[in-house]
């Protein structure tokens, strides 16, 4: 099972997200991936997370995190135990700090419909804090250079000894993510003819 989240002000209509569900589709495993729309509050984000997968073992579960989505999986993971995955693309290292600006009332970058991110939420985002993980092994983390929106180095040093793959440019949403999609199916433990041997990271 995959459980994909999705990032600030993102939705399962993200880029990645359909990407994901398409191959997914393509394998004959669709009713093996689900991705939410989550909520501004990150306490009901994680509520709804841990719903989803609450039948599920964590032994056969990779969360796959994007951006926020990141900060959350990497939550979960830890949580869940030793024998839960993480993939984590660009993900979010200090949303605490990052999303102080944007409190108030913003809108989502697929629909335009607005929602309002409360100061309350910044203290929901601090208990979800991992000092530290465990386990690296267990974790891989895409890292884009030229990230416009989060500092890749700071992902980096957040997530030492786990598998890395480091992208020279791109950008946050990781515009060219199809030509890693099965290096993260392939992480996943979903075999593909297509698997790419970039999944080897540094």
């Amino acid at each position: 099972m995959i459980l994909y989240l999705h990032g600030f002000r993102s939705s399962p209509q993200s880029f990645k997200a359909r990407l994901l569900a398409e191959r997914m589709q393509q394998l004959g495993r669709a009713a093996e991936y689900l991705c939410p729309q989550l909520p501004a509050s990150p306490a009901a984000a994680i509520a709804i997370a841990q719903n989803c997968i609450q039948a599920c073992d964590p032994a056969e579960l990779t969360l796959i995190g994007s951006s926020l989505g990141g900060y959350y999986a990497t939550w979960l993971a830890e949580q869940l135990g030793c024998r839960t995955r993480a993939v984590l693309l660009n993900p979010a290292v200090k949303p605490p700090r990052d999303l102080e600006q944007y409190i108030g009332v913003s809108t989502q970058y697929h629909s335009d419909q607005p929602f309002e991110f409360k100061r309350e939420y910044i203290a929901e985002l601090q208990t979800l804090q991992i000092d530290r993980i465990t386990r690296p092994e267990r974790y891989f983390l895409m890292a884009a250079t030229g990230d416009e929106v989060l500092d890749w180095q700071e992902m980096i040093g957040h997530y030492p000894q786990a598998r890395q793959l480091v992208i020279q440019g791109s950008d946050h949403g990781i515009s060219e993510f199809a030509e890693y999609v099965d290096a993260v199916l392939a992480f996943c433990g979903i075999a593909s003819d297509r698997a790419s041997t970039s999944a080897a990271g540094t």
